[in-house]
């Protein structure tokens, strides 16, 4: 009798409960495959999804070599030197004035959401091309248009993530290694719940508008969105379909796409100035000192 044939692998990173990289997890777990969940604090994945059989939790900080390297040899211990399928999901949110942001936090965030992703890909590269296997970036619709208020630095990381798993794409090809980037819209994810409002600094031009960003920043973005599971399975079915570039993904996704390719630079500002009053409220009150 010929024996069982090993399942795919996929690692995945940022796994926490509630999250994106659960929905993907799960919706891999499903489909048989051998999951490596990870996150930063391995306590954080659900219990349900680290008790299945075929899931292996890893603690990985994507920021250290150290904990990168030490995820490589774990998965090759377990798979034979080779890894089908990376996606990095990690990734981290900020909202400020671009006047008030600490340059230093800014490239915090650059750190997590573009080099770290580098840094997951160089190391990870062995198993991915001995197993002719794919890279799942996940990317943001605001690397495309300027959502959010006061996101500058957020948007601009992803926006290096977009061009970089392009890029990148282009490069892994003739290795034998495909890349999919996920141009990721509204998802009903805890990730709101899980920040702090930013505090404007007393002394910004923008203090008046505090109120207006602590709102911002309860999740009311997400009430349109697929929900963490949803999203993991059409990557699932991307995956299984050998799709690679880019794919628009999330509530709104479409809508986002459409805008993108047909709307001229004025009518963008003035939809997204619609969504995100912020410019008029901040001129009203500057006319009311006046």
């Amino acid at each position: 009798m010929a024996p069982a044939p090993t399942p795919k692998s996929v690692l995945i990173t940022g796994c926490s409960a509630g999250g994106i990289g659960a929905g993907l997890a799960e919706a891999f777990q499903e489909k048989g495959y051998h999951v490596f969940a990870t996150a930063r604090t391995p306590s954080k994945i659900s219990p349900s999804l680290a008790g299945e059989a075929n899931v292996t939790v890893l603690a990985l900080d994507v920021l250290s070599v150290e904990s990168i390297s030490a995820a490589v040899e774990s998965v090759s211990k377990e798979t034979g030197g080779k890894l089908d399928v990376l996606i990095n999901n990690s990734g981290a949110v900020t909202i400020m004035p671009a006047l008030d942001v600490s340059i230093e936090e800014g490239k915090k965030l650059f750190d997590v959401n573009y080099w770290a992703v580098l840094a997951m890909i160089q190391t990870f590269a062995p198993l991915l091309i001995k197993a002719n296997g794919y890279v799942v970036n996940n990317t943001s619709v605001a690397g495309v248009l300027p959502f959010g208020a006061f996101g500058s630095i957020y948007n601009s990381s992803k926006a290096a993530a977009i061009l970089g798993s392009e890029s990148w794409r282009l490069e892994l090809a003739p290795l034998g290694v495909r890349t999919l980037t996920l141009v990721t819209a509204a998802v009903k994810t805890n990730a709101f719940a899980n920040m702090s409002p930013p505090t404007i600094p007393e002394n910004s031009y923008y203090h008046a508008l505090q109120g207006y960003v602590t709102e911002l920043s309860d999740g009311r973005l997400q009430k349109d969105g697929i929900t963490p599971k949803e999203y993991g399975d059409r990557v699932v079915r991307e995956v299984e379909k050998g799709t690679t570039g880019k794919v628009w993904i999330g509530g709104g996704a479409a809508s986002a796409r459409l805008g993108s390719w047909l709307f001229p630079d004025w009518m963008m500002d003035k939809l997204i100035g619609s969504m995100f009053p912020y410019a008029k409220m901040l001129q009203n009150h500057l006319n009311g000192k006046q």
